[in-house]
């Protein structure tokens, strides 16, 4: 799969930070504190588990903001390559607060089912819950295309767990319609099914930012990608080493390529610029270094 970005100034790269983390931030506690009152004078084990999930939602948020800040500082002498590796770092942090809603969410559900359930009445709850999913649903579309313009791993994941959220609330308002029209546990089983998901959440989440501090390289499908686009530059002969690895959500890539050997320092010179420009039209990559050699050599 093939992403290539368009250029983005930087003040307009800030500014489109500032939207993400002003919406992020706002409609996450804006629903947490109202699926909040709502758990708590409803009584409601579903409703519980979505406002756990949405607290831990304005937990990511702040972080969110911290690590954003700080990833997008530039290279200094203590940090040569940057700072993007602070943005999987506050992920890890926001995966403990998603894990312990999670466990929040399973323990409620697990008293509420013991103790034999509670029919809810289908009004405020249901009009919040869906209120709420509509409310994600928004955000998800507006993140969404936020991290695409500006190529972001981490609102690229923001956006995903808006879409997550849309499904917790309309599981949520599925376990208040079934404790009033089907049997009250309906309600705590719900919620039940709102910890799993917000689990599995956990565990993506927490994968894919451990893969980034740990240096994983890139797909081999990517890889195809990045010599193709290598090997598409004029004055490429062919691409006999490649290799990547991921500092924070960011991508390096280290690459040898093949040139006529006939050709003048200025000549090969640009290819290299033109090689290195062309990889970092794809979102991901950060920074490419470009070894040249002669056709035949492949050291």
């Amino acid at each position: 799969m093939r992403w290539v970005r368009d250029y983005v100034p930087q003040q307009k790269q800030n500014k489109l930070y500032r939207w993400a983390l002003i919406i992020t931030v706002t409609g996450n506690v804006l629903l947490a504190g109202g699926k909040a009152l709502v758990a708590y004078f409803t009584g409601s084990a579903a409703i519980y588990a979505d406002a756990a999930n949405s607290i831990s939602d304005v937990v990511y948020s702040i972080l969110m903001v911290v690590g954003l800040s700080m990833a997008m500082q530039p290279p200094d002498l203590d940090h040569p390559q940057g700072h993007s590796r602070f943005e999987p770092l506050v992920g890890l942090i926001v995966t403990l607060s998603m894990a312990f809603a999670g466990f929040e969410a399973a323990r409620n559900s697990i008293e509420r089912y013991i103790a034999g359930g509670e029919a809810i009445q289908v009004g405020l709850p249901s009009m919040v819950l869906l209120a709420s999913a509509a409310v994600k649903a928004g955000m998800f579309v507006s993140i969404s295309r936020i991290g695409k313009a500006l190529g972001s791993p981490t609102l690229s994941t923001t956006a995903k767990d808006n879409l997550s959220d849309v499904l917790t609330s309309v599981a949520a308002f599925l376990g208040v319609l079934g404790s009033s029209f089907i049997h009250p546990l309906a309600d705590p089983i719900a919620g039940f099914v709102v910890a799993i998901w917000i689990f599995r959440q956990v565990i993506l989440v927490g994968k894919e930012n451990l893969s980034f501090l740990t240096g994983r390289a890139a797909t081999r499908e990517e890889m195809d990608e990045y010599k193709k686009a290598a090997e598409s530059v004029p004055g490429v002969e062919s691409v006999h080493h490649l290799m990547t690895d991921y500092a924070g959500p960011k991508l390096i890539v280290d690459m040898h390529i093949n040139v006529d050997g006939n050709k003048t320092l200025n000549e090969v010179h640009e290819i290299s610029d033109n090689v290195s420009k062309r990889l970092k039209e794809f979102p991901v990559v950060d920074r490419v270094y470009v070894h040249i050699e002669p056709v035949g050599w492949e050291d």
